[in-house]
Order: structure tokens, then sequence, then C-alpha cells
């Protein structure tokens, strides 16, 4: 009898710090192991499937699904945050993709769900197939994630208010101000939100993550001893089968002219200023970063947003404005002063060509994962600029454990970076001989990276397990 091809359903919330890392991990399975993959976006808007696409080579690889949009405006307090925001909304999507599972032509024999999605679990296990959970970021944040329950137990009063770090077994330490958006306030929905969710990663019969073996492996192997981590890991499996990042040239929509002048520049002689497609500044910061810029005298692409002094959520749930002037915010003058040496970008540009680009030699960030890994496979220093999620972990990571960033002297979630510290920032990274061992450093994990993904790598042999596993439980049915 014919075994037929596996079949994965990937579920992925909204955002493209969810639906980039799925949508790569789809075109591997496809590509790499002779899956059929459907993926289903659970949407908050009608926008989100377009940006999909417009963000993956190829996407006829996978079936992409999107779920209809729910309303959970009367589920949420009026003031609910993007982490409660989003759980509730994969919770009420849960029926939606029930349904939709059961209407499919061909069942799925695997089911893998983001960090968002655990809830979703016990569909798999009503149809009685193997299921993952994907942990699109990096090992610490998952080694937090699955041990916050603990820190519940033990820890008095809020997080941020404590004076000694927090131990995390056989893992880096957590300093209070460096913990993640759901632990700010333990009396707000978000917490208790994160905290089922650390409960619910066990559920699952492994954990997927996007970091690779010599990356992380003090942490992997912590995730690994059942002695520590509060006897987590219980012989569940950790696939540690990235950098899963979007290819090169493979955004749709290109500017000719950001390209035409990126191509007239000295080799790594441009800093790229991004701070993400949910990453919003303060009028003064947004002053404050035009300054930095024009006074480090080097070479810059800026793709610039609307300030804003509101609750920073709505970026995530609403489209900017592309109608907005940068001249009506930016400083007076700035654009005319440094037109000859800088290309301001409203709203977006497409990251990963721009990161690939001989003449980028840097790159400010906002530490989301994705685009750490675009810099890091692109061998791209940085300067680490956390704004929310556990973005201030990853500069930690950046800078203090795997030397490939430096950051400003105080968190700028805390007071507004001033020009003159902006400015040395830049000029480090770029030009001054201290910076010279972080881009050093920065292409030895451009090759660890590109090492893992070989056929002979480790997070191509991980994922081979994962395959060959799926594979075994669904012949063995």
């Amino acid at each position: 009898m014919e075994i037929s091809k596996p079949h994965a359903a990937l579920l992925s919330g909204p955002g493209m710090g969810h639906l980039i890392p799925v949508l790569e991990l789809g075109k591997r399975l496809v590509n790499l192991h002779n899956f059929s993959v459907t993926i289903f976006i659970a949407s908050y808007t009608s926008a989100s499937k377009s940006q999909v696409l417009r963000s993956t080579m190829n996407p006829q690889l996978c079936d992409i699904i999107e779920l209809p949009p729910v309303d959970i405006s009367g589920r949420l307090h009026h003031d609910a945050k993007i982490f409660t925001k989003i759980s509730v909304m994969m919770r009420e999507t849960k029926p939606l993709l029930r349904s939709a599972i059961s209407a499919m032509k061909q069942p799925p024999t695997v089911l893998i769900v983001d960090l968002f999605s655990t809830e979703a679990l016990e569909i798999a296990e009503e149809l009685g197939i193997p299921k993952y959970v994907f942990m699109a970021t990096n090992a610490w944040f998952l080694s937090l994630t699955i041990y916050v329950p603990t820190l519940d137990k033990v820890v008095k009063g809020e997080y941020v208010d404590q004076t000694e770090p927090f131990q995390i077994p056989g893992c880096k330490s957590l300093k209070p101000e460096e913990v993640v958006d759901p632990m700010l306030d333990r009396s707000n929905q978000q917490y208790s939100e994160y905290l089922r969710i650390g409960m619910e990663f066990p559920k699952g019969d492994g954990i997927l993550v996007n970091t690779w073996e010599d990356l992380q492996p003090t942490t992997l192997a912590a995730l690994r001893d059942e002695m520590l981590l509060g006897g987590f890991a219980n012989n569940l499996p950790i696939y540690p089968i990235g950098p899963l990042t979007r290819p090169v040239g493979s955004s749709i929509s290109k500017d000719q002219q950001l390209f035409t002048w990126l191509a007239k520049q000295p080799s790594e002689s441009v800093i790229f200023a991004s701070f993400g497609s949910g990453g919003t500044l303060s009028y003064e910061q947004t002053t404050e970063v035009a300054w930095g810029l024009e006074l480090s005298k080097q070479r810059f692409i800026w793709i610039v947003r609307a300030p804003t002094v509101t609750n920073r959520d709505s970026a995530f749930f609403t489209s900017g404005n592309s109608g907005d002037d940068p001249s009506n915010y930016l400083p007076e003058g700035f654009i005319g002063r440094t037109h000859e040496v800088g290309m301001i970008v409203p709203l977006w540009a497409p990251q990963v060509d721009i990161l690939s680009h001989s003449s980028v030699g840097g790159f400010l960030t906002h530490c989301g994962w994705n685009s750490i890994l675009e810099s890091i496979t692109n061998g791209v220093p940085m300067i680490a600029w956390p704004l929310y999620a556990e973005q201030k972990m990853n500069a930690t990571l950046l800078t203090e454990e795997l030397g490939v960033a430096v950051r400003p002297d105080t968190l700028p979630s805390k007071k507004v970076v001033e020009r003159e510290e902006i400015a040395k920032m830049v000029r480090m990274i770029m030009i001054d001989e201290q910076g010279f061992g972080i881009r050093a450093k920065v292409k030895e994990l451009k090759q660890s990276a590109e090492k893992a993904l070989s056929d002979a790598g480790s997070s191509h042999h991980a994922l081979s397990k994962l395959a060959e596993s799926c594979c075994c439980v669904n012949q063995g049915a």
C-alpha cells in the first residue's frame, strides 16, 4: 500500500513576527521533506493575507488559508494590551480552525502551532495526530516562558520591583528591567495569559525553536536537562531549526531609487535604521534619532513612521498612513541637509534585501527576532534599540552574550536617548576601531548559521528528526 505524503497544518497568529518564520518553516517542510503544508493564518483585519503573500517567495508551495476575522471587542477591557488581544483572538479563532480542518479533503497528519496558539493543541489531541509548539524567537525567551509558572510561585510582588536578577536554571539570569511585557504587571490579564501559555507548552509532543545549536548551546542544554527548569523537560524533544528568515529577493515591491542609491555607496558604509512593522517613537525621540544620524556623518537609510504619544499597542492593529510626509515631523531642514548621504523611506522597505546589500554595514534595530536573524545571516552588526515584547532580552543577548551589537546606556523605554549617544553608537559600529571586533563576531555567526542550515548541519538534522518522528507516528497509526 502506498503511503500518502505527510500533511502538516501550521497555525500562525497575526503580525509579521509570527507569519514570516511560519511561512519559512512551511516551505522547508515542503522542499526538504516532501510534506504538503497548509498554513492557517488568524487574522484581525482583512489586510493580513496580502502582507503575507507580499512577504514570501513562491507562496504556492503552501496552501495559505486565512481564517475569518473574529470580533473580540466584547471580550476585552478597554485598555487591554497587545499580548491579551492576540491571546483572546487566538482563543476565539479555535472553533474556526476546527471547522476548517474538518472541511479539508486531506486531513493533517501533524499540527504545529505558534506561541499564542497553545490552546489549539487540543484539536490535534482530538484528531489523534502529533502536535508541536513553534517558538519563533530564541531559546532564552523559551526558557523564561516555560519557567514563569515556577517564578510565579516563588517571586513575591511585582517582578520589576525586585532587586536581584531572576535565576532561570541552566540559563542566563534575567534582570528585573529585562522582563517581557506580560510580566510588567501581575494584575493585568496579559500576565495570566502568559502564565497559561507557559503551562501549556508541555502539552505538545515537542518544541521547535527558531535558533540553532551553536548560537545558544548552554540554553538549549538546559531545556533538555530533566533536572532543570522545574522538571519541565521530561524528555520533551527540543528542535532548534533556525535561522528561518525571509530569502533575499522575496519582496515583490522594491524601491528602485533606493537600490540605485545603495549601489553607488562604498562597501559597508551605510547604517540602516528601522524599528519594525509595529515600532513607533515619540516626537522627541524621533528628533534625537534624526540629529544623531546627522551628527554621526555616516550614510544612512531610515525607515520612518510618524511619531506617536499614544499607546504603542495601536501600531499592531492599524496600518500606517501612507500619506504621511516625513517633513512634517522630522527636524526642520533635516531632509535637505542630509539628502546626499541619507535616504528617508516612509513606513516600509524590503528589509532583507537592504541588509543583504554590500553597501550596508550596520543596523539600528528594535531587536525583533526576525530582524536580528536577518542581520546576523547577512553579517551586519547592530545597534540594539528594544521597544516591546521580549526585545529587552534580545538586546541583552546580542550585547552581553553574542557580542554582535552595542546599545544605549539606558533603555529607550525609560528615557529619551540623546543625539550625541546615538551618533557615538553609529560611529562605533561603522568606523571606530572598538567596533571591529563586533563586525568580526557577527561574520562568524553568519558562517555558523549557514553551517547549521547545510545538509550536514544541526538545524537541518533537527528538522529531519521532526519530520521522521511525524512520519513514524502516522505510519504506525
